[in-house]
């Protein structure tokens, strides 16, 4: 624990900081449960949509396997563009998946299979799930690091700063309050010898 001043200028210091700490803490506990909330929700939508991939993919693989002829994909289908926004969640800024956009070849249908059109739209489906999985576990990543911070904070005033300022002002206080004992009692001696001293004089000069 720091050296406190033991002076009244201290104690203010010592209370304001109090009042300061107890204010802010129930600011910081509510963000720290909206972050939890929304940290756990995240959570459960990248898994379902990890789970949607797979699902897609295996029914992708279900069809395709039937089929010998390899196909080169990006001859027919790239991505032009990934439609990105931002949002806020508890004062943290996220990217916010928007759609994407698609560069489309159309395949000769007498050099293709006749199920690449299926596969194209399925491989669409599966590039769109994958980017938007990819930006809400950025948004997971963003908002768990803002929940660590959130809660060194939470720990930080509810278990030093505010115990540190409570033990500052007590220690300030039983200092004062020994000082003003210590006066009053040194005034209260300095009176009796004033007046004993009084009576002395008042008594010699009968």
């Amino acid at each position: 624990m720091a050296k406190v001043k033991l002076t009244k200028n201290a104690l203010k210091a010592e209370r304001d900081a109090l009042k300061r700490f107890s204010r802010y803490l129930p600011t910081l506990l509510l963000k720290k449960q909206q972050l939890q909330l929304e940290v756990r929700t995240l959570q459960a939508k990248v898994e379902a949509k990890r789970k949607e991939e797979e699902t897609l993919k295996t029914s992708m693989v279900s069809w395709v396997k039937l089929f010998s002829e390899p196909v080169d994909w990006s001859l027919y289908l790239s991505v032009k563009h990934v439609r990105q926004g931002e949002g806020n969640i508890a004062g943290v800024d996220i990217p916010v998946y928007d759609g994407v956009e698609f560069h489309r070849t159309h395949p000769d249908m007498f050099d293709t299979p006749i199920w690449i059109d299926d596969g194209m739209r399925a491989l669409e489906s599966l590039i769109s799930l994958r980017l938007e999985r990819r930006v809400l576990e950025e948004q997971f990543r963003l908002l768990s690091e803002e929940l660590r911070t959130t809660s060194q904070r939470v720990n930080l005033f509810e278990k030093v700063k505010i115990p540190e300022a409570k033990e500052h002002i007590r220690i300030i206080n039983i200092f004062l309050g020994d000082q003003q004992t210590t006066g009053v009692a040194r005034s209260k001696l300095a009176k009796g010898k004033s007046a004993a001293r009084t009576a002395l004089e008042e008594g010699g000069s009968v």
